[in-house]
């Protein structure tokens, strides 16, 4: 079975994007490096961001993200990120019109549903959530093993949270990796059982 994995780059205090759903310097290690990490050559990172990341990145089979992340991407012109197989839009909402029904994207009504689909689509690969109100939601619901963060050395004060509106106590045990790259600090937490 797929492992399920929460992630995101994250400001210092804890926020995913400002208030205008904007990273402003949160993906600044994405090019503050010299390594490539794909081969559009725009991503460029310390080696020990590139070993880190990319290893992760490799792993991903499914990416589940809410209907506000679809829309602010524009559902990434149809191509899932990062090289990733398929994605799982949450949403109450249907696909939008014109949209490419043969497109890897796969919209359904709710978390279960998302880690069910996600699930199957990833067979042994990982599934990803994107932080944020659904990644949240998902932890809250016992649906999430691990959490990944990305800590860029800024403080937003204010934005999009990291966990969303999780409003209660979930243990994670201590992080079993702690790496320092180039404008960033990789932390992952097993979720506490």
């Amino acid at each position: 079975m797929s492992k399920v994995v929460m992630y995101s780059s994250v400001s210092v205090d804890g926020f995913i994007a400002d208030d205008n759903d904007q990273p402003g310097p949160l993906f600044d290690w994405l090019t503050s490096g010299d390594v490539p990490l794909d081969e559009s050559g725009v991503l460029k990172l310390s080696q020990a961001s590139h070993d880190y990341t990319r290893a992760y990145w490799d792993q991903i089979g499914v990416t589940i993200a809410g209907r506000r992340v679809f829309d602010l991407t524009d559902g990434w012109d149809g191509k899932p990120p990062a090289g990733v197989d398929h994605v799982v839009v949450v949403s109450h909402r249907p696909m939008p019109e014109g949209w490419d029904p043969r497109a890897p994207f796969h919209f359904v009504d709710g978390i279960e549903a998302a880690a069910a689909k996600a699930r199957e689509l990833a067979g042994d690969r990982i599934v990803e959530v994107a932080a944020g109100d659904v990644g949240g939601q998902m932890l809250a619901a016992g649906l999430v093993d691990e959490v990944r963060m990305d800590v860029a050395p800024v403080v937003f004060g204010s934005g999009r949270r990291f966990f969303g509106s999780v409003n209660a106590q979930h243990l994670l045990e201590d992080p079993d990796v702690v790496l320092q790259g180039k404008r960033v600090l990789h932390l992952r937490y097993q979720v506490r059982r």
